[in-house]
């Protein structure tokens, strides 16, 4: 016999039959009980940028080059 009902909890179950997981979903007590919280992203950031990308480039381009001291150099 070929079971038609998909099991909910195959990863592949929202692929085969998404309106049976949603309703699972909406039903299911242990989701209700979550505790829910909304986060948003800042404003700002954390650490304020100092200067500009023009001058953290000029700050790199005036460091002096390290040798490649790998075997394959020699």
């Amino acid at each position: 016999m070929l079971n038609t009902q998909p099991n909910l909890a195959d990863p592949f179950a929202m692929l085969i039959a998404p309106e049976q997981v949603m309703n699972a979903v909406e039903r299911s007590d242990r989701l209700a009980r979550l505790q829910r919280r909304v986060y948003r992203p800042l404003d700002r950031p954390w650490i304020p940028m100092k200067g500009s990308a023009a001058d953290f480039d000029t700050a790199i381009d005036a460091e002096p080059e390290v040798p490649d001291l790998s075997d394959d150099a020699l």
